[in-house]
Order: C-alpha cells, then sequence, then structure tokens
C-alpha cells in the first residue's frame, strides 16, 4: 500500500464540497414547535398584578412582624418571574426552611422557603435574644425549632392571605415540613411556578423569603385579576367616596382667622411703654386670612351670628 499526498486543489475541492452541501434540505424538521399560547404561560399584565399584590403582602408583613418580634423589620419585594419547579429548588440554599402549602380552595401544593440566614435570628429574638450580632448557622432546623417559628409561619400566611384576598378568598394551611429542596416532590420538574423573593431585614440580620406558586393556579384565575384590576380602575364611585366620607367625618380640624399685618422686631416690643402709639396701617376693608390646618385656605370677613362671632368667606385662596 502506497501513501497518497493529496494535491492543494483536491483539498480545495473537499472544503469547497462541504461548503456547498446544505446541512439539511427540511430545517423544520430539526425545529421544535413552541405554542405561545400553552397554559402554562402567565401573561406580562398578570404578572405584573401578581408584583402589585406581593408589595402589598410586603408592606403588611414588615408591620405585623415588627409587632410580634417587636423590633424593626423591613420586607422588601426583589423579584417576581416564571420558573420550572426545578430551576426554582435550584435557587434555593441547601440546607434551608422549607414548607408546602395548601391552597383551598384550588388544587396543588405552593411552596414558602425561609433562608437559615432568617430563620435563625428570628429564633434567637423569640426565644428572648435580641440578634444584634449577624448569625451566620448552617444546618438543618430541629423539631423543637420548627415548633418555635409556628407562630411566625402563622402570620405570614394571615398577611398572605389577605393580601390574596383582594383577587380570590384562598386559605394557605402548612402540608408538609422539609429542609432539602431536591426532596420536596410536590410538583413535577418541569412543571411551572411563579417565583416571588423577598429580602426580609431584622436588625443587623438579612435573609431572603421566597414563595413558588403554581403557574396552573395563577392561570385559572386570569379573569379574576382582570375583574379586579378593572374594578379598581373605575371603582373612585359612590361607595368607595361614602366609604372615605365616613372615615374622615369625625375628625377635627383647626380654624385660624388672622388679620396679617406690620410686624415689629423683638427690641422695640420690649421697648413699649405707656402712652406709645402703635401704626398697624391695616384697612377696614382689608380681608382676613382663614388658615385650615396650619395652611391658608379662604378669605373672608369677621362677621357676627347671634351673639357669636363667625366668619364669611369671600374667596377661596388660589395657591400660586
Amino acid at each position: 500500500m502506497t501513501d497518497r499526498v493529496l494535491s492543494q486543489d483536491e483539498i480545495d475541492d473537499v472544503f469547497r464540497h462541504l461548503r456547498d452541501t446544505p446541512e439539511d434540505d427540511e430545517p423544520a424538521k430539526r425545529a421544535l414547535p413552541y405554542d405561545f399560547r400553552r397554559p402554562d404561560r402567565i401573561a406580562k399584565d398578570q404578572l405584573r398584578a401578581i408584583h402589585l399584590l406581593h408589595e402589598n403582602f410586603a408592606r403588611s408583613l414588615a408591620a405585623s412582624l415588627s409587632a410580634y418580634l417587636r423590633a424593626y423589620v423591613a420586607v422588601n419585594l426583589v423579584s417576581v418571574e416564571q420558573l420550572s419547579f426545578m430551576e426554582f429548588s435550584q435557587c434555593l440554599p441547601s440546607p434551608t426552611c422549607l414548607v408546602a402549602l395548601d391552597m383551598k380552595p384550588f388544587e396543588g401544593a405552593a411552596v414558602l422557603e425561609l433562608n437559615p440566614a432568617l430563620v435563625f435570628p428570628i429564633i434567637e429574638m423569640l426565644l428572648g435574644g435580641n440578634a444584634r450580632v449577624p448569625l451566620k448557622v448552617n444546618r438543618e432546623i430541629t423539631e423543637i425549632e420548627q415548633s418555635v417559628l409556628e407562630g411566625l409561619y402563622r402570620i405570614t400566611l394571615n398577611d398572605l392571605k389577605m393580601a390574596w384576598h383582594a383577587v380570590t378568598p384562598m386559605e394557605f394551611t402548612i402540608q408538609a415540613h422539609e429542609t432539602e429542596p431536591q426532596l420536596l416532590r410536590i410538583l413535577a420538574p418541569n412543571e411551572a411556578v411563579v417565583a416571588v423573593s423577598m429580602e426580609v431585614h431584622i436588625g443587623d440580620n438579612a435573609g431572603m423569603m421566597n414563595i413558588g406558586i403554581p403557574s396552573i393556579v395563577i392561570k385559572m384565575l386570569r379573569h379574576k385579576f382582570d375583574q379586579q384590576w378593572s374594578v379598581r380602575k373605575s371603582e373612585s364611585t359612590e361607595h368607595e367616596q361614602a366609604r372615605v366620607l365616613r372615615l374622615i367625618r369625625p375628625s377635627g380640624m383647626h380654624l385660624d382667622g388672622r388679620l396679617e399685618g406690620p410686624t415689629m422686631s423683638m427690641q422695640d416690643l420690649m421697648e413699649l411703654k405707656e402712652g406709645d402709639v402703635l401704626t398697624f396701617d391695616y384697612p377696614i376693608g382689608r380681608q382676613v386670612d382663614l388658615i385650615l390646618n396650619r395652611k391658608l385656605k379662604y378669605r373672608g370677613h369677621i362677621v357676627t351670628a347671634g351673639r357669636k362671632r363667625a366668619f364669611q368667606i369671600d374667596e377661596q385662596y388660589k395657591h400660586g
């Protein structure tokens, strides 16, 4: 067998043949069809509504935890996005504090996760400590510590229920506890969830709280979201106005009628003596200012109404 060396022309012909030959006469055979209307996709407007809903939840939870822990707590909504359950699980630390939640009256389960960086300072505070020094504990939570957190879960789930009540009545109850995200088998790995991430600050300690809600449940509530936001846009109507009026009706206001005139220095005031005459140079017909809660609102005149003094409004002050 003799070795044969290819000429440069033969090498060029080989590469030219590879370049000119199409990879596939029908590229569509290699493409996977994608349906943008598939049921696990959430519309952007609905995600925005969920974002607003959980902003309200973050504010109420901050107030509730501040009262419960007797310390200043700040809760900030970080993100709302749609992920697969596998991606959501892989984003969680290990070990961590996980609970599976029933969502009555809907089928399916949600997930609530509290980072260890948040859980252990809360446990210390509930047991009488102050948790002023940042704690770095990386271990699984014990059954006793899990029992200590029952009050925290009760407050959190109640605020979550109240936030969702604006869309639909929903009861969140604890179904199971877990410490390893990979062991929580409540959803299929490829099932879509809406992941809500919040950062919680307690003193010098900070940690993440993550909530995963099945997308199929939120998809079922699409008409509820549409109805809720459409009502809000047009509902500054009679019912809302009557409610606001009932709230402010018993409130009191301070009215002050002032005759604004020239001013004088404290030194001149201290040097006044009997017989001195002060010229105010204030015309009799000039209007008097009516101050409402320290703000100038009206101008008019002081009058009598029977045996009482009154203020007759001539014009509304126009801020300029």
